[in-house]
């Protein structure tokens, strides 16, 4: 079924470039000869488009040939947008450079240099928008459950934790984690949105109830033989299989490849929000909290008296939060709930609805109503950006744990200590409270992992349309 997906979406591809080839060649050729872009035509070297016929085809042909040896219809999943433009433009300018050689043998006067420039550039530009439009369709679809390739894990200890987080945290990939399998009886428990499906032995059974499409290993190195009869069973089923080297159980993130004298060394990387990029992010959230709070001071005065118009007590809800290091400190917000809302929660604990230690609920009868176009909004939060100001918080991180969840934390949770905790984050972005807190935490590890201030910026623009919308807010 996949590979049948795949020549399919390859011959799509192929097809479609064919006649953006075209339309580029005849836009190349109208700018020169029509429009005389750059430079004028002389009447004795104008060309008939009919004469640059022959011309479209012979290219079509050798730049489709180009860009299938360069891979342009075979990259992976994991390519980006970017590594599609660099193919495209190094495949259009050596399909191009191939093409001269031949014609200018034969016919050296006959073509414009200058409609061969303006095709590399506008073919360039034509194709890589093609992709970026299919990427943008593609993401859709497979962020909704359509054209998804079914995954099943086996292993469910660190390996298999990093991968699940990374398959979470990248929708667009089009891989659709189904559960995992794990012989130990501490793994027999779900970890977030992903369900155990019972024990190595039950291999053959779930490949063939679940529609596997691929298997990623993740277990141990040690035990070859059950590796290899896991590989065998899958290869009898007709399903991919896929390993993820057992690096002594290091996260698969934090594993950098250097090479010495053409030796390959494997180390591990340190947490990417360290040293310079600590301070550039710090110098980020800096200056943008302190924009922040000019701004929207207005509507903050705006927020304080709508809240006290409404019920007695104080404006701000002050709370103590844990964040990075473990280190305790007191989280602002505006308050969303009337006095007394701590001591009620001990009778509304049944009603929880979120999935693991933390508590929310949907219709939360102790918040008012200015209170929940707050939290709809998200303008409850305002008041943090004090506490980025101050340095114990960052624009984007993971969410600071009560103390009382923190203890309940198993130690891998603990790692979203690592770097400091945020106002908005990669699961807010993505889900807020939809998301349980296995998933949350998985996806604030894939961020603390794969930092860059390019993320924090795209994380932050994201935030915009999520707090709009109001999706998984409450």
């Amino acid at each position: 079924m996949y590979r049948r997906l795949r020549r399919f979406r390859t011959l799509f591809w192929m097809l479609l470039d064919i006649l953006l080839l075209n339309l580029s060649f005849y836009i190349a050729y109208y700018g020169r000869y029509e429009l005389q872009w750059l430079r004028a035509v002389a009447p004795e070297n104008f060309v008939p488009l009919g004469e640059y016929i022959p011309v479209f085809v012979a290219l079509t042909v050798v730049l489709l040939l180009v860009y299938r040896l360069e891979g342009l219809y075979s990259l992976p999943r994991s390519a980006t947008w970017l590594d599609e433009v660099y193919t495209i433009a190094l495949g259009t300018l050596g399909g191009v450079a191939v093409w001269i050689v031949i014609a200018f043998i034969y016919r050296p006067l006959f073509y414009s240099r200058l409609f061969l420039v303006f095709t590399i550039i506008i073919t360039t530009i034509i194709l890589s928008t093609s992709r970026l439009l299919g990427r943008a369709i593609q993401w859709r679809l497979r962020a909704r459950g359509i054209g998804v390739e079914r995954i099943l894990v086996v292993g469910a200890g660190e390996k298999g934790r990093a991968l699940m987080q990374s398959l979470l945290a990248q929708p667009g990939l089009g891989y659709q984690v189904i559960g995992f399998l794990d012989d130990d009886q501490n793994s027999q428990v779900p970890l977030g949105r992903f369900p155990p499906l019972g024990r190595i032995s039950d291999l053959g059974r779930v490949l063939k109830e679940e529609g596997i499409g691929q298997v990623f290993i993740t277990l141990p190195a040690d035990p070859h033989e059950r590796i290899l009869s896991i590989i065998a069973q899958c290869q009898e089923a007709g399903v991919r299989v896929r390993i993820l080297p057992d690096l002594f159980e290091m996260s698969l993130a934090r594993v950098k490849v250097e090479e010495i004298g053409g030796l390959p060394l494997l180390g591990v990387r340190e947490v990417s929000i360290s040293g310079w990029n600590l301070t550039l992010k710090r110098a980020l959230d800096f200056i943008v909290a302190t924009l922040g709070l000019v701004i929207l001071l207005p509507v903050a005065g705006l927020i304080a008296l709508a809240i006290k118009l409404e019920s007695p007590g104080p404006v701000l809800f002050r709370q103590r939060r844990i964040g990075r290091d473990g280190q305790p400190f007191t989280l602002y917000k505006f308050r969303s709930m009337k006095p007394g809302a701590q001591e009620e929660l001990a009778y509304l604990v049944d009603l929880n609805q979120a999935q693991g230690i933390y508590f929310k609920m949907r219709d939360d009868p102790r918040i008012t109503r200015v209170g929940r176009f707050l939290r709809r909004t998200s303008l409850d939060e305002f008041p943090q950006l004090w506490n980025v100001l101050r340095g114990e918080m960052s624009l984007v991180g993971p969410r600071p744990g009560l103390p009382q969840e923190v203890e309940k934390y198993e130690e891998w949770h603990k790692k979203r200590w690592e770097v400091p905790p945020g106002l908005t984050g990669l699961w807010q972005v993505m889900g807020r409270s939809d998301l349980s807190f296995d998933e949350m935490v998985m996806l604030d590890l894939y961020y603390i992992e794969n930092w860059s201030l390019w993320m924090d910026l795209k994380i932050l623009l994201l935030t915009i349309p999520t707090v709009l919308t109001g999706r998984g807010a409450y």
